[in-house]
């Protein structure tokens, strides 16, 4: 393996850019089936359509894998801000009250 491909990963930052990129190739695809599954419904291509039905549910799965997958890494870049005191929190402790 090259270092390029071992530091691919080494932010959150960097894996939530990889997300959003799959999640673009994603719905490109996602289209491309839509059209190809109305040109077989309209060939009355039964076995076609049913075979790219199958795919689109593949699809759709994968989508929704991956919203959760970028909803956690959003969530823990979020987190690691806080924890960094990387921007300033909207909740002041009591503590620091005069």
């Amino acid at each position: 393996m090259t270092h390029q491909s071992l530091s691919r990963f080494e932010t959150l930052e960097s894996a939530h850019e990889y997300l959003s990129l799959l999640r673009e190739a994603l719905e490109e695809a996602h289209t491309s089936i839509l059209d190809d599954t109305a040109a077989a419904a309209q060939e009355g291509a039964t076995r076609r359509l049913d075979a790219l039905r199958v795919v689109e549910h593949k699809l759709n799965r994968l989508r929704q894998n991956l919203l959760a997958s970028l909803v956690l890494v959003n969530d823990l870049r979020t987190l690691r801000r806080l924890l960094l005191q990387e921007r300033p929190s909207a909740v002041v402790d009591s503590h620091d009250e005069p």
